[in-house]
């Protein structure tokens, strides 16, 4: 797999981050969950809608909106 998206990622799937292109307020909220460069995470589930979606980060289960997964470049990991 090559980059993509956050939330282009699979239910099941497990990613590692290779950039974060957000910025202000969601980008500091990010980085504090740990979504940082080289952070694996892994998509749990997606709502019947398909947003938001649960992610496992860092042991913890987030929920993101696609606007802001869609702003979080991963790749295989």
């Amino acid at each position: 797999m090559n980059a993509t998206t956050l939330n282009q990622v699979k239910e099941g799937e497990i990613v590692e981050v290779t950039a974060l292109h957000s910025e202000g307020t969601m980008r500091r909220r990010l980085r504090d969950i740990g979504v940082i460069e080289g952070t694996k995470i892994q998509c749990l589930q997606k709502s019947a809608s398909g947003d938001p979606i649960a992610y496992l980060i860092r042991g913890a289960v987030i929920a993101l909106r696609k606007d802001d997964s869609s702003l979080i470049e991963v790749t295989e990991a």
